[in-house]
């Protein structure tokens, strides 16, 4: 649980930045459908022992997480595809349960009543597992990034879907419809691209709510993980204001990679350290939508 008092302190402050931190909870579902070399993986064993720890990290540095969860997870069921149980601990810390889709799709593959099954049959899911209503979406893979409202444009993504194809203003459409309202997107507008491309490097900037048809959303604008990118963007949230979001897997916190544990807690310190000082608020999408 959060640690008593939480809410109240952050309450009394005036921060300049917000932080949200997800978590993307994939297990074996998300592994089999890996559009990584060597297609499906057998880590998705790892996702629940992980999560149990991180549950505690969250509960000792009190922050609160958006955990987006595949919605086949919460049927019943066991281990390496669905724990129903662990869910219901994520709700019953006080974090957010959001939808990734109902078996990790990839979206911009699905279109018409494809795409509304998979956000109706994930949400139902959760909901019936957690007792608690589903407002949050965060896209498997981080897709579709194909936005041309944003002058983001994804031939890969027009070039493997093809005709029936989901681009990011009809998914935040389907979500309006099955009763979402909020979504964490990807897009990286092609100015940005170019300019990133220019200086051989990524060129983040704290991020604002923003309006996609019916759904309020934010853009992700961090690389995935907990090493010096993550910590910049929070800190130039300090500084300056707007959103930060950081996100890992829990399946990962033990790979050696970004997503570590080793980095994980350093940037927790951090973040609970620009709290203290009450630059950086964490918060839920939830509570972005006046929600609490």
């Amino acid at each position: 649980m959060m640690k008593p008092g939480y809410h109240e302190e952050k309450g009394k402050m005036n921060p300049r930045g917000t932080l949200l931190f997800f978590w993307d909870y994939d297990t074996q579902w998300g592994a089999e459908r890996s559009r990584g070399p060597g297609g499906a993986k057998g880590w998705g064993s790892l996702e629940f022992p992980n999560t149990d720890e991180l549950l505690d990290l969250h509960a000792e540095y009190a922050i609160p997480a958006c955990f987006a969860v595949v919605g086949a997870a919460a049927l019943p069921g066991s281990r390496p595809y669905q724990d129903p149980a662990q869910i219901r601990r994520i709700h019953a810390a006080g974090h957010e349960v959001a939808s990734h889709s109902f078996r990790h799709d990839w979206l911009p593959g699905l279109f018409g009543e494809s795409l509304m099954e998979t956000l109706r049959a994930s949400r139902d899911a959760l909901e019936q597992c957690t007792g608690a209503p589903v407002k949050t979406f965060v896209p498997p893979y981080n897709q579709p990034f194909d936005y041309p409202a944003g002058l983001s444009f994804s031939m890969s993504e027009r070039r493997e879907a093809r005709g029936g194809r989901t681009d990011l203003r009809r998914l935040c459409d389907a979500l309006g419809t099955t009763g979402y309202r909020f979504c964490r997107v990807a897009y990286r507008p092609l100015p940005q691209r170019l300019m990133e491309f220019v200086k051989t490097k990524r060129r983040d900037r704290p991020s604002r709510l923003e309006t996609i048809g019916p759904v309020t959303c934010v853009r992700l604008n961090s690389p995935g993980g907990f090493a010096r990118p993550s910590a910049e963007i929070i800190e130039r949230c300090a500084a300056e204001g707007g959103i930060a979001v950081v996100y890992g897997h829990p399946h990962s916190i033990h790979t050696g990679n970004a997503q570590d544990v080793s980095l994980l807690v350093p940037l927790m310190k951090l973040i609970r350290d620009f709290r203290e000082r009450g630059t950086v608020r964490t918060a839920l999408p939830r509570e972005l939508l006046g929600e609490g």
